[in-house]
This record gives C-alpha cells, structure tokens and sequence, in this order.
C-alpha cells in the first residue's frame, strides 16, 4: 500500500512539472498598450528555459506545498516570466 501510494505521489509531482500555459493572444495584459503575440514563439521558449534553470525538484515540492493554487515554482516563474513579457496568461 505505501508503495502505490508514493508512486501516486511521484506521479503528481512528475506531471506537475510539465506545464504548458495558456495564453490569450489577443489580449493585452497590464498597462501594455500593444499586441505582444507576435513574440510568442521566442518568449515561451525563452521563459521555459529560464522557469527549468532556476528551479529544482525538491523547491518545486516545498513551493507546491506552500502554494495557495497549488503550483510548483516552475509553474509560477513560467507564468509570470511571460506577464512580465506582456502576455495574458489565463491558466
């Protein structure tokens, strides 16, 4: 039984970690005045690469536990990597 449930464990975690955000592309987000889908492409990239740099697989736990959406730190550096971007990030 504790095997199975630290597999479940494991496997939430696993599949917190991938992450793909939904963004409004037509929208505008905060004071930015001007469309930025055109920049999509390189900015998801781009904030992926530094959301897996800047994280680890033990903080993404210690976030997630302490996190009010349930998030993982990689999750919240992507989406407010591309905000900062100018991007509206609905999910």
């Amino acid at each position: 039984m504790k095997r199975y449930f630290l597999l479940a464990v494991f496997l939430t975690l696993l599949q917190c970690t991938y992450y793909k955000p939904i963004i409004d592309t037509a929208g505008r987000s905060g004071t930015f005045n001007e469309n930025k889908a055109h920049e999509i492409t390189d900015d998801l990239q781009h904030c992926q690469k530094l959301a897996k740099n800047n994280t680890s697989f033990i903080g993404n736990i210690v976030y997630w536990i302490g996190s009010p959406e349930a998030d993982t730190e990689y999750q919240s550096l992507y989406r407010k990597c591309l905000t900062n971007r100018g991007h509206s990030v609905l999910n």
